[in-house]
């Protein structure tokens, strides 16, 4: 009488098990017309034209999804978003110290989008800030599922293509 409910578990265990494989769900990567925008209106430095224009500077932002470990970088130039999944990451604006200012700094202002709870065409805004290469602590993107960091600025400088490189260190 004892091993009738053990069978029973071990029958329903079973009964549940199938050779039978999923589809993988289908990654949305369109953004909603909602949250869509013009690029930010481009401002230039009165101060000096130094540098790449801003309309010309490429960024390189890490995304992890930690749910299932997933990492990736996304490439954007301001004004520029890019949906993966249930996140879009606009960028508006990067930076970079010259190569001659010290201490050397990259950063980017970034805004970080992700869809709410069971509404994918609806999204609500969880990051909009600076992000810090050499100070990720300064301002952390705090989501329980993604992570953003700025990887790099690629921008270039008067005379720096021109500067000798650094002997490599052995």
């Amino acid at each position: 009488m004892r091993g009738v409910p053990a069978l029973l578990t071990a029958l329903a265990l079973l009964a549940g098990c199938n050779d039978e494989q999923r589809e993988p769900d289908v990654m949305r990567t369109e953004i909603p017309e909602s949250v869509k925008q013009d690029a930010a209106p481009i401002i230039p430095a009165e101060e000096a034209g130094i540098g790449t224009p801003m309309e010309e500077r490429v960024a390189t932002i890490g995304l992890l999804n930690k749910r299932n470990n997933v990492s990736q970088d996304l490439t954007l130039k301001p004004g520029e978003s890019e949906r993966v999944g249930d996140v879009i990451v606009r960028l508006q604006a990067c930076e970079r110290t010259a190569p001659w200012e010290m201490p050397k700094e990259t950063g980017a202002f970034v805004q970080v989008l992700v869809a709410q709870r069971g509404d994918a065409e609806n999204f609500a805004k969880v990051f909009s800030g600076w992000l810090f290469k050499n100070s990720p602590s300064l301002n952390v993107v705090e989501h329980p599922i993604y992570d953003v960091w700025i990887k790099e600025c690629a921008m270039t400088f008067p005379g720096e293509e021109d500067a000798p490189k650094a002997p490599a260190s052995e």
